[in-house]
């Protein structure tokens, strides 16, 4: 129900004193089928009948309740008592006046009333009470359900359409209430005493049952025949039907693919009998499986049918889960996000106000979540947590309607509709397969800018520039010299990510990347940037994993104009472990190579990145900064996918890198416990990972875990917004009055100049 009660009340409408406040919608009892063309000539069925259904959890008593109806535009309304109850997905038939050209007699009523229903437009209002009502507009507000169809002028969101003589008008969904009388109302052969609206229910076997309450068909690698459906979705090579004739059961699918392996014949809205065999689609050994009849034969029974309406998820339908993909216990479509929207596979859906939690992608893909998300950010994404995957997310596809998903869309842009479609699963999502175009409506973010560092601070950022090398245009060095300048106030130390050696990808013996650092340093100039220096030690040639052949590296840039020195030593060679020795003096502890790569031979750092530190000088103060960047999470099971909870074999190689670091850590702080160290970079984990908290555990203080939920992420991948990227401090640094941002500027956007967010830390020294 609309709440309209307030409006109803000022314009001095009286209301029956039974009736009952206003309701965003009924979750048990609601009107699924009204026929007014009872009797008339051609009609079906003898008598006028009103069914409702309970789509709740519990037995609902009727005692005291009533079924009412008035003229399209009347202001008397005609009441019948009902009685009894009516069970969980049970129906109940109120059986109304008789015409007098025949038809055949009702199934055995619930209740029965004298009221002579219009089959054409009229208005029919569930009522917890029995007093007739006395509204003359507004009366959805003061009904349980309510209908009005045809020329109705009181009706919810909108009228259904008008009926026949031999068409009822029948909720498409029963297991859903939007309150939209115009889009879950359809005309369709009356049905009284099915298990649901629809018309044309027919017998044979049904799609849930091929689909079954589970992942796997009960009936993979069977045959069937005459599967009935309606064709809802036309994709390249098969097509979408559904069952408008719902059971009880939130658990079984009542749709399905078809696959044809061809460019199917059928449009949609035609309604269809198909004969194959079931089979289970598995994308990739990682996947969830696909339900599909496939090498079909096709006949086509009717056309013009009405599209089954589509399952509301979010506020009026279902709920989607909101922490948990997979528990691991029997099949549960309310907990588990996976038996979800398998509960839901090939179905009609809609998400009514969506919104981006990822910025669209090359391949037309939109991650997005309803009005029931949870842990949003400040920017309107959705925060990946421990224990909290997100699984309320979904992805927006343009795969069945090209171009219907819009290009440039960021994280908290809205759309100009509600999104429907048929949902999929392929790649390891689940999508939702628009059926109908959307535009993009533009959210408020725009890209951050940090405060520069104050007098007495120096300040040290981090940033993955995503496999820059000489060959990338030159817009993508102006964009990230233009970022580093005036987003984020041109750092004093900048640990680099991702360097690539002077001829890219080309897999040459190349090792060199003195020609893109140089690039980079001038795009810095040229955006009114200072002065940078830059300190790397080239790899092995294809031994630090990447793309191949652009032995990917870390190194530093620094600048020059403000003080700041490096420590002159003797840098280490590819495979020269920099150790630690005590120096004694002010200083207490120095590095045996500057720069020098912590421990390169540990296998560890096999195929990695390996890490590098250097020792730099700022106002007196020597500072040691290690540059990170490890193992990527490539070979972990998807969230959504086949294997429950998902593994996470990369996470060995990565905690075994932390070991590595926080071991070298440790060797500095035992010497000197005040030793400024930072450590920064793409350590591809989450704050909260086993291999972060190997840094934490030596005692370094992890900037990221510090900020609250809504602010600490630096990327976003499949709509999470997750945090990969760190700046970590010693104890001596930690307690200073530090000032930590992270910089949004790119993961967030369509348009992006690397995919990672970089940060910045404004520590004062000494």
């Amino acid at each position: 129900m609309r709440y309209r009660l307030a409006a109803a009340l000022a314009a001095g409408l009286a209301l029956a004193t039974a009736a009952v406040p206003a309701q965003a919608s009924s979750p048990t009892v609601v009107i699924s089928e009204v026929y007014g063309g009872g009797g008339n000539t051609g009609a079906p069925y003898a008598n006028d009948f009103v069914e409702l259904y309970n789509r709740g959890t519990t037995t609902v008593s009727l005692s005291g309740w009533s079924v009412q109806y008035a003229s399209a535009a009347g202001t008397t309304w005609l009441a019948t008592t009902l009685t009894g109850s009516i069970a969980p997905g049970g129906v109940y038939l109120v059986k109304l006046a008789a015409g007098g050209s025949g038809g055949a007699a009702l199934p055995t009523p619930d209740a029965t009333g004298t009221t002579n229903l219009s089959a054409t437009s009229g208005k029919v209002a569930l009522v917890q009470g029995t007093s007739p009502l006395t509204c003359g507009g507004n009366c959805d507000t003061v009904a349980k359900d309510f209908l009005g169809y045809g020329t109705a002028n009181d009706y919810e969101t909108s009228p259904a359409p008008a009926g026949t003589n031999t068409q009822s008008l029948t909720r498409t969904n029963v297991n859903a209430d939007a309150d939209n009388n115009g889009t879950e109302f359809a005309k369709a052969a009356p049905t009284p005493k099915a298990v649901s609206g629809g018309g044309g229910c027919g017998t044979g076997t049904k799609i849930r049952d091929i689909q079954g309450a589970s992942h796997t068909s009960p009936k993979a690698g069977q045959a069937v025949s005459g599967v009935k459906g309606i064709v809802t979705a036309v994709g390249p090579k098969g097509f979408w039907m559904q069952d408008p004739c719902t059971d009880t059961s939130i658990a079984t699918s009542e749709a399905i693919l078809v696959y044809l392996n061809a460019a199917p014949a059928v449009t949609t809205g035609t309604e269809v009998s198909v004969s194959g065999t079931v089979t289970e689609y598995q994308g990739s050994p990682t996947s969830l499986t696909v339900t599909e009849i496939t090498a079909p034969a096709v006949t086509t029974v009717s056309t013009g049918k009405p599209l089954p309406a589509p399952v509301v998820i979010g506020s009026g339908g279902r709920i989607p889960p909101s922490t948990v993909i997979e528990s691991g216990a029997s099949f549960d479509p309310v907990n588990d996000g996976c038996d979800f929207y398998e509960s839901l596979e090939g179905m009609r859906v809609q998400i009514t106000s969506p919104k981006a939690v990822g910025p669209s992608s090359s391949f037309g893909e939109i991650p997005v979540v309803g009005d029931t998300a949870t842990v949003r950010t400040n920017r309107g994404g959705i925060v990946l947590r421990q224990n909290d995957p997100n699984p309320e997310r979904l992805i927006l596809d343009d795969f069945v309607l090209a171009g219907s998903t819009p290009s440039g869309v960021n994280v908290g842009d809205g759309f100009s509709g509600p999104a429907v479609g048929v949902l999929d699963y392929s790649f390891n999502n689940y999508k939702l397969e628009l059926t109908s175009p959307l535009s993009r409506v533009a959210g408020p973010i725009a890209p951050e800018t940090t405060a520069p560092a104050g007098p007495g601070q120096l300040s040290i950022a981090t940033f993955n520039v995503e496999n820059l090398d000489p060959s990338d245009p030159q817009s993508k060095f102006n964009g990230l010299g233009s970022t580093i300048v005036h987003n984020l106030a041109s750092p004093g130390i900048i640990v680099v990510e991702e360097i690539q050696d002077n001829d890219g990808a080309a897999n040459t013996a190349t090792v060199a990347a003195d020609q893109t650092w140089n690039k980079l340093i001038a795009a810095i100039s040229a955006a009114g940037g200072p002065s940078y220096a830059f300190v790397q030690i080239n790899p092995v040639d294809d031994q630090d994993g990447g793309e191949p052949g652009g032995n990917i590296r870390v190194g530093f840039l620094y600048r020059t104009d403000i003080g700041l020195s490096l420590v002159s030593g003797t840098p280490g060679s590819p495979a020269t472990a920099v150790g630690v020795v005590n120096v004694g003096g002010t200083d207490k502890v120095g590095l045996t190579h500057n720069p020098g790569r912590i421990d390169p031979g540990n296998a560890a750092w096999a195929a990695t990145r390996k890490a590098l530190v250097a020792e730099f000088r700022y106002a007196g103060a020597p500072v040691f900064v290690i540059a990170n960047h490890w193992s990527s999470k490539g070979g972990d099971d998807p969230l959504f996918g086949d294997a429950q909870p998902p593994a996470q074999p990369s996470a060995v190689k990565r905690t075994q890198q932390g070991n590595v670091v926080a071991g070298f850590v440790s060797s500095l702080l035992a010497i000197d416990p005040q030793a400024r160290v930072v450590v920064a970079g793409d350590l591809n984990d989450f704050e909260y990972s086993t291999a972060v908290q190997t840094l934490v555990s030596a005692g370094m203080t992890d900037l990221p875990a510090t900020l609250p939920d809504a602010e600490r992420y630096t990327y976003v991948y499949e709509g999470n917004s997750q945090v990969l990227d760190h700046i970590l401090l010693s104890p001596s640094l930690a307690a200073k009055a530090y000032g930590y941002d992270v910089v949004h500027v790119n993961s967030e956007f369509a348009a992006q100049i690397s995919d990672h967010e970089p940060q910045v830390a404004r520590i004062p020294l000494p």
